[in-house]
């Protein structure tokens, strides 16, 4: 048995969208009581583990899950699957050993969540390219609503309950754990999977562990050291600002990047056998300037707004958020666009040229943002990243609009 036949783009992007708009709701309407019920400092010691947890996670499977949408039947898909839970077992064990590390180091307990979150984050990753793959996007869609909506939900509950910083980090795990099981994440079997068969399937997507694993640390890593160098320069409160600032500006990014690459992917690696075709340019660039259409006010919304809507959303003490906010406006409006183009690459079999160009784009706003805290402090750095990562990400949707085509 083969893949469920492509369902259409709009169709599954609106599905995944409507979904993501409920999940992405529940968090923004919650946010101005939760800056009330945690302080900046302690945002930015979550943000800060958040980092570290997401840039373990993303490589916890080594990205086999990605190859799951392209395998060729249910046979391979089983060896996948199985590959991807002893690599997940494997990265957790070894998060463990971070963990405690991590929390004899500072002389705090909090970092001792570090394995549970690799575990929970790696295993929604799963069961989401597992979903993608089967093309359940109504399930993909109630699954972004219980991560990202009972997190909020619940970090909201632990914040009255006055649990701190161990809140902040328990809430979000325990609702991705909720979403794995929502999504049937299967646990049977895995052990049974024979050494021969999961050799060939790490053999037949070998490009995954080798280009797509170094690309997706590379980006993680491109925040860990960002809230780090933002922490160690001004301090864990400044780090709260710059933490909520990108959460709630990366929102619609998240929203809409994660409904439109959930079905743009199936799409492309379905029409094009891993090379780029006329017809897969031709969605590309219409999801890029329908992408651009919607960013163009958000970032004039930003500019006009931004500290005023930050005091008075936030509470007066976040206003320095909003500052922030202004100077990153044309990074977030970029960073809309390109969000979801992550998995045109992987569709046409480009992943070496993605990494060279991603670790060039990541040096850009890693530089930027130092020169920045060093000329301008909080501020200054938001605008250089702007500056920064506009022009690196115009090169890289040049390139992709003028991607070179095989004939059908």
């Amino acid at each position: 048995m083969t893949a469920p036949a492509v369902v259409g783009l709009k169709r599954a992007t609106f599905t995944l969208l409507a979904g993501g708009l409920a999940a992405q709701a529940i968090p923004l309407a919650l946010g101005p009581w939760l800056t009330r019920l945690y302080t900046p400092a302690e945002f930015g010691l979550y943000h800060l583990f958040a980092a570290v947890a997401a840039n373990l996670a993303v490589v916890a499977c080594a990205r086999y899950e990605f190859a799951l949408p392209m395998a060729r039947d249910d046979e391979e898909a089983t060896a996948l699957r199985a590959l991807c839970l002893w690599l997940l077992a494997g990265c957790t064990l070894l998060s463990t050993v971070g963990g405690v590390a991590w929390a004899v180091g500072i002389g705090h307990p909090w970092p001792l969540w570090l394995p549970l979150a690799v575990a929970a984050l790696g295993a929604v990753s799963l069961a989401t390219l597992l979903a993608t793959r089967e093309q359940r996007f109504k399930a993909l869609a109630a699954g972004r609503v219980l991560q990202h909506g009972g997190g909020a939900v619940a970090q909201a509950a632990a914040g009255v309950a006055q649990l701190g910083i161990a809140g902040l980090i328990a809430a979000p795990l325990l609702a991705a754990l909720a979403t794995a099981a929502l999504l049937r994440l299967r646990l049977r079997g895995w052990l049974e999977v024979g050494r021969p068969r999961l050799r060939d399937a790490a053999r037949r997507h070998k490009e995954f562990p080798l280009l797509n694993t170094p690309h997706a640390f590379a980006g993680a890593l491109q925040d860990t050291l960002a809230v780090s160098l933002v922490a160690a320069t001004l301090g864990p409160a400044a780090a709260g600002f710059w933490g909520l600032t990108l959460r709630y500006l990366k929102a619609p990014a998240t929203l809409v990047g994660g409904a439109v690459s959930q079905a743009l992917y199936p799409r492309l690696a379905a029409a094009g056998e891993g090379r780029a075709t006329a017809a897969g340019r031709a969605d590309v660039r219409r999801v890029m300037l329908s992408l651009a259409v919607v960013a163009t006010p958000l970032v004039l919304a930003l500019w006009v707004a931004a500290p005023w809507a930050f005091a008075r959303v936030f509470g007066p003490q976040w206003q320095g958020a909003g500052e922030l906010a202004r100077a990153l406006a044309v990074y977030i409006g970029v960073h809309f666009v390109a969000s979801p183009l992550a998995v045109v690459t992987m569709a046409w079999n480009a992943q070496a040229w993605a990494l060279k160009l991603a670790l060039v784009g990541q040096g850009v706003f890693v530089l930027s943002l130092a020169a920045g805290l060093a000329w301008g402090g909080l501020r200054g750095a938001g605008w250089a990243v702007s500056a920064g990562m506009a022009l690196y990400f115009g090169w890289y949707f040049w390139r992709l609009a003028t991607w070179p085509v095989v004939s059908a």
